[in-house]
């Protein structure tokens, strides 16, 4: 047995820090469970992700998609010359400090659910990531529209589905990860 399997069966993992807020050791892993699965078709092994991880890779996907179509809207001359007025295309809305300021908002919520899903406790991180997806899913939703150019109805098409699955995987969160403890520092020297 590894020094590494036997510090998480006897409930620490040695020299690894963990977060201010949270104390306690790992749980201990009986012979019979397994932190892997194998996946029923191919055998290959098949690691069981924790949900924080999934929603902060969501929640940076959702961001990544966000950035591109907006990038890529700067190739459109509607786009450019509704810069140059000081004007949203197809809009009567100004480009001034309030519009800046609230679209920056508009993007600030989501880089921040990046952290929220890794570091929030697991009832609130559950209700936050399934709220905000949601009011998400319908922003976008009302700004598809009104659009009628296929990179951006794509680009929103791939949000909405990243944006349902953060809501499912909010959803299903497995009651037993909820309570895990994270790992712990140990004052034992690992050589001995």
């Amino acid at each position: 047995m590894s020094q590494v399997d036997s510090g998480l069966r006897a409930g620490v993992m040695p020299g690894v820090l963990a977060p201010h807020w949270r104390q306690g050791p790992l749980p201990t892993l009986d012979e019979s469970e397994s932190v892997m699965r194998r996946n029923r078709t191919t055998g290959f092994p098949d690691p069981q992700v924790d949900e924080r991880i999934v929603l902060s890779g969501l929640w940076t996907s959702v961001l990544f998609v966000f950035a591109y179509v907006d990038i890529f809207g700067f190739w459109r001359a509607d786009i450019i010359n509704g810069a140059l007025a000081g004007r949203v295309p197809g809009t009567e809305v100004a480009i001034n400090q309030t519009f800046l300021a609230l679209a920056t908002v508009y993007i600030l919520v989501p880089s921040l659910m990046i952290v929220v899903s890794l570091l929030g406790p697991a009832r609130m991180n559950r209700a936050t990531n399934i709220v905000i997806s949601l009011l998400y899913f319908v922003s976008i939703v009302v700004t598809a529209l009104s659009e009628s150019w296929t990179y951006y109805l794509l680009g929103s098409a791939v949000e909405l589905v990243l944006l349902l699955v953060i809501v499912r995987t909010a959803w299903a969160w497995r009651q037993s990860s909820n309570d895990a403890p994270p790992l712990t520092r140990t004052t034992e020297n690992p050589a001995t």
